[in-house]
């Protein structure tokens, strides 16, 4: 009787195994209805849920359209896209005037043929006072 359960167990193991291996083959496949479209124009990913996370991306060839499950990042910069990733060089100096450092990014690649700009500049605030710590002094407690 064991040795029954242990072969059925076996072939179910098996033919879940064979079924899963041709389903992902089938899923890595390009779609074979209607015309060989190569020109697709796909939109920004749209996540689900909130600001980031998965989501899907829309996709439009001659008059078919597909959905297609993407992610955007939880760090991405919403001002140029998560679809557009930049080289940057290092942070400028500070400027007085501005109270803010700069640095400009070349276009590396655009994602999905996605509309990217060439050259974008980024700032963020200047560092304010290094605070040092100071060692070996202790504070004061209330109770104390």
């Amino acid at each position: 009787m064991r040795a029954a359960l242990l072969l059925l167990f076996v072939t179910l193991i098996t033919i879940k195994t064979v079924t899963g291996m041709k389903n992902r083959k089938e899923k890595n496949k390009p779609s074979q209805s209607g015309s060989e479209c190569t020109d697709w124009r796909y939109g920004n990913c749209v996540p689900s849920d909130g600001d980031c996370g998965a989501g899907f991306r829309e996709g439009s060839c001659d008059q078919q359209t597909k959905k297609m499950k993407c992610k955007v990042p939880c760090n991405w910069k919403k001002f140029f896209g998560a679809d557009c990733k930049y080289r940057f060089g290092s942070w400028g100096e500070c400027d007085p005037s501005s109270g803010s450092r700069t640095r400009t990014g070349t276009l590396k690649r655009a994602l999905y043929n996605a509309e990217c700009q060439q050259t974008i500049s980024v700032f963020k605030p200047c560092p304010g006072k290094i605070k040092t710590k100071t060692k070996g002094k202790k504070r004061k407690g209330k109770g104390n």
